[in-house]
C-alpha cells in the first residue's frame, strides 16, 4: 500500500506547486479562419468528432462574424454525419433561430429534415418484428414537417426536390403505421380504433397505397359493429379508388381468409 500511495502523494505534491506540465492546446493561439479551414478539413476526411471539437472552439472564441455563423451550421451537419441525429437538430434549430433570414437557412431545415429521417428509417423495417402500437412515428412526423417548411418557404432552393421526394416516402410511411395499428386493434376486438385508425389514413393519406387496406379494415369494423351504413360507405370509396382490389372479392391477401359478408357486391 505504501508503495502505492507513494507516487501518488507526490504527485499530488507536485501538481500542487504547478510542476507538472499542462494541456498544451495547439489551437489556443489560431484565428478564426484557420479553425474554420481545420474543422472543415476534419469534417471532409469523416473525423466527425474532431470537426465538431473544433467548429464549437471556434464559435466560442470568435462569437461573432461570418465564420462562427458558418460554424454553427456546419456543426449540425457533423453531428448528423456522426450518427448523432438529436444533437444534429438541436444545432438546426438554434441555427434557425439565431438567423430565420440567412442565405442558408434553407439547408438548416433540410438538415433537421434529414437528422428526424435517420431517427424514422427503423419505422417500416420493423413492421414484421415488432408490433405497431408500440411504436412512435414522431421523428417522421417531425421529419415531414421539416421538409414542409423547406418547400413552402423556399420552393426554388436546390435541397427542395429532394425533400419532396423524401415527403412522399414519409407519407407512405405514416399511413402503413396507421393501417398497421388498425390491424393490431381489429385482430384484437377493438373495432371502434381499427375503425378510427382507418378513418385518419382517408382524411390525412388519400394518395397513399395503404389507403386501400384502411378502407377494407373500415368496412369490417363497421361490419362487427353493426353499423351497416359506414360499411356500405366505406366499401364504396373502395371500389371507386380500387376497382381491382382483392378485398372486393372477399379475399383478404393479408389474412388468406374469404370476406363473404359483403355479398351485395
Amino acid at each position: 500500500m505504501r508503495r502505492i500511495l507513494a507516487p501518488m502523494l507526490v504527485a499530488a505534491a507536485l501538481a500542487g506547486c504547478g510542476l507538472l506540465p499542462e494541456q498544451i492546446d495547439e489551437t489556443k493561439d489560431w484565428s478564426a479562419q484557420r479553425l474554420y479551414a481545420a474543422a472543415k478539413s476534419d469534417l471532409s476526411e469523416g473525423n466527425y468528432a474532431r470537426a465538431i471539437q473544433m467548429f464549437e472552439r471556434l464559435e466560442a472564441r470568435y462569437p461573432y462574424g461570418p465564420y462562427a455563423q458558418q460554424a454553427q451550421l456546419e456543426v449540425a451537419y457533423a453531428y448528423y454525419k456522426d450518427n448523432e441525429p438529436v444533437s444534429a437538430i438541436a444545432a438546426a434549430d438554434r441555427f434557425i433561430k439565431l438567423h430565420p433570414n440567412h442565405p442558408h437557412v434553407d439547408y438548416a431545415y433540410y438538415l433537421k429534415g434529414l437528422a428526424n429521417f435517420v431517427e424514422e428509417q427503423g419505422l417500416l423495417a420493423g413492421l414484421g418484428s415488432q408490433d405497431m402500437s408500440e411504436r412512435d412515428p414522431k421523428a417522421a412526423r417531425e421529419s415531414f414537417d421539416a421538409f414542409k417548411e423547406l418547400a413552402s418557404r423556399f420552393p426554388d432552393s436546390k435541397y427542395t426536390p429532394d425533400a419532396l421526394a423524401r415527403m412522399r416516402y414519409l407519407v407512405n410511411a405514416l399511413a402503413s403505421h396507421e393501417v398497421h395499428v388498425a390491424r393490431y386493434y381489429f385482430k384484437r376486438g377493438a373495432y371502434v380504433a381499427a375503425a378510427n385508425r382507418g378513418k385518419y389514413v382517408v382524411e390525412h393519406y388519400p394518395q397513399a397505397p395503404a389507403l386501400e387496406e384502411a378502407l377494407y379494415l373500415m368496412a369490417m369494423s363497421y361490419d362487427r359493429l353493426d353499423l351497416a351504413d359506414l360499411r356500405d360507405d366505406a366499401l364504396r370509396v373502395l371500389k371507386l379508388n380500387f376497382p381491382a382490389s382483392p378485398y372486393l372479392a372477399g379475399q383478404d391477401p393479408k389474412a388468406g381468409k374469404e370476406r363473404a359478408w359483403w355479398k351485395f357486391w
